[in-house]
């Protein structure tokens, strides 16, 4: 298994960087780098005092999605069969939903290309800030696939509309990021040299919280974009809250406040 398509590193107590570095291939990733993937984020999830992973690329791709020359052979051709082709698009699809299903924060640093299931990647963190140089492109639909892939399509109408995702995701045309910050893509377009820390700004933000306040907006925010009515919605928001008020990092908070103090979280 390969140890060179990402690294991961603590920054500070409760934040870690995963960077993709396989400048050369834009990141794109093969079914190895997959499975070296799911391991970091084995190590990075089940630590229960991570609060928050920063996602980033080395050079001028954040991740160029599957690596194709990966799955041909010396005739150009792909002898993959059927199974094989589900369990690498299941591989991709599973970092996705990882992504979404962890208590952890995620922050995509988009620092250059986000192609196919590299978009996807960055679809599924949390909050995504973007480089001047960073671009959005479906682009399966361009080589005879679907666009739909890695959870796109569920992602990308919930973020900018059904309208105007059926217009990309139909068209295959990429979006350079001052079209992905118009139309709520992302939340802000930096020069490169202050991509990363303006990231690093955002997980030292969301990291001062108290990790049951973290963990539960993030569960109630994508459960609630699919809520049936605003009357369910709201159940989620009480039961939530009710058990917030009985947790200690809540009694702290208040008597912080009342002492004109700064609260000193605990995870309890």
């Amino acid at each position: 298994m390969p140890t060179d398509a990402a690294t991961l590193e603590t920054l500070q107590p409760g934040i870690a960087l995963l960077r993709l570095t396989r400048a050369a291939r834009l990141n794109a990733l093969s079914l190895p780098d997959l499975q070296f993937l799911h391991g970091l984020l084995d190590t990075c999830l089940s630590d229960a005092s991570q609060r928050v992973l920063v996602i980033t690329g080395d050079g001028e791709g954040f991740c160029a999605g599957l690596n194709l020359k990966s799955l041909l052979d010396e005739n150009g051709q792909m002898p993959a069969t059927v199974r094989e082709n589900m369990d690498l698009q299941q591989s991709f699809a599973g970092l996705v939903q990882r992504l979404r299903d962890t208590r952890v924060a995620v922050i995509a640093a988009v620092n250059g290309v986000a192609v196919g299931a590299g978009m996807a990647l960055a679809l599924a963190a949390d909050v995504r800030f973007a480089a001047q140089q960073a671009a959005f492109h479906v682009g399966a639909v361009k080589i005879g696939i679907t666009a739909g892939e890695c959870g796109i399509s569920y992602h990308l109408p919930r973020l900018i509309g059904a309208g105007r995702a059926f217009e990309l995701m139909l068209s295959g045309r990429p979006v350079a990021s001052d079209e992905a910050l118009r139309i709520g893509l992302v939340s802000e377009v930096l020069p490169a040299a202050e991509l990363l820390e303006r990231a690093l700004q955002c997980a030292r933000q969301i990291a001062a919280h108290a990790p049951y306040a973290t963990a539960h907006t993030k569960r109630l925010m994508w459960q609630n974009l699919d809520a049936p009515s605003l009357a369910a919605a709201i159940e989620l928001e009480n039961h939530a809250q009710v058990l917030g008020l009985m947790t200690e990092d809540f009694q702290e908070a208040v008597q912080a406040f009342l002492h004109k103090r700064s609260p000193v979280f605990q995870g309890r």
